[in-house]
């Protein structure tokens, strides 16, 4: 039975949150805020597969707790999926770049969260990592990727989207997630747009680095 953390200051969200977990068969624990939710996975460590963060809370933020659980490496293999009413670009990105798994919009729809927790225990099963001597790195502050020592610059757009997919190698994003997280909620693209960026970073990286799933979307890999 997995089993999943919720952290959320908000005592109905947790109660829909442990009612719709337990029902669909998850094994759950609470907490309040961030600071005490901390000490509830080291209790529990090898009980908790996933860890349901709220962004916004007291005493400590989530973005500080996934921080903070990201910086212990005891809990590599532990999955964070943010829980956010906030849909502004900038907060996605920087949940993943936080080193979230996922994140998830309010109000939730207990369905699509039961898909997406499942979705996301299946894809960290076997999880590729990147090698040492293929490695890719994003350098934000100066805006450059490095493959292999060489230097690249590339286009806000392009660099945006290879972030995000080298924020999980090996991890699947979706079209939805790709045009939220890179373009927003309100502007308007097509698919078509994914692809044409995916064509320019395969010519500019190497077309091995980025493996497209059909019927899905796109996955860094070496």
């Amino acid at each position: 039975m997995k089993g999943i953390l919720i952290v959320d200051d908000e005592e109905e969200i947790r109660e829909l949150l442990e009612y719709n977990l337990q029902k669909n068969g998850f094994r759950t624990f609470v907490s309040d805020n961030g600071e005490n939710g901390l000490k509830v996975l080291a209790e529990n460590r090898h009980q908790i597969d996933l860890v349901l963060l709220d962004m916004m809370m007291p005493v400590m933020d989530g973005f500080e707790v996934c921080k903070a659980i990201r910086a212990n490496s005891s809990y590599d293999s532990l999955l964070i999926c943010f829980l956010t009413a906030r849909n502004e670009d900038y907060n996605q990105v920087y949940a993943l770049d936080a080193g979230a798994d996922d994140y998830i919009s309010k109000p939730l729809k207990p369905q699509v969260l039961i898909s997406r927790i499942n979705a996301l225990i299946r894809r960290n099963v076997n999880v590729p990592s990147l090698s040492n001597e293929e490695e890719i790195t994003i350098d934000r502050e100066r805006h450059i990727v490095v493959r292999n020592g060489e230097e690249f610059h590339l286009p806000k757009k392009e660099f945006e989207l290879l972030s995000l997919l080298h924020s999980k190698p090996g991890v699947v994003f979706n079209r939805h997630t790709i045009l939220s997280v890179v373009w927003g909620n309100e502007i308007v693209v097509g698919d078509r747009t994914i692809d044409v960026h995916i064509r320019k970073l395969r010519e500019k990286i190497g077309s091995e680095y980025i493996q497209t799933v059909k019927g899905v979307g796109y996955k860094l890999v070496v």
